[in-house]
């Protein structure tokens, strides 16, 4: 008998150990390097921090997976945004906090 409940979702996979590394590797060849780097570095602090008092790496291993779907999206933005494609049809965020004044 298992202690999960049968509906309960699977768990993603574990990312690879040397995942973060490959990741940081990834966007410092990218153009984006100078946005992109501090970037990794604070969400990765922040995981790590976490992970200490947790004794958990789900954070961590988040990080990772959230950077990997970045990652693997930019190109498409970078088009979108070559392209001049009009977001216009979009919901302003300020609208959807209720912040606008």
């Amino acid at each position: 008998m298992s202690a999960r409940p049968e509906y309960a979702p699977a768990l993603p996979p574990a990312p690879a150990p040397t995942a973060a590394a490959e990741l940081l590797a990834r966007i410092r060849a990218d153009r984006h390097a100078e946005r992109w780097e501090p970037a990794f570095a604070r969400d990765w602090e922040q995981a790590l921090e976490y992970a200490r008092h947790s004794y958990s790496l789900s954070p961590l291993h988040d990080v990772v997976r959230t950077w990997q779907v970045r990652l693997a999206a930019a190109p498409a933005v970078d088009a979108f945004l070559a392209a001049d494609g009009d977001d216009g049809d979009g919901t302003a965020l300020e609208d959807l906090l209720g912040t606008r004044r």
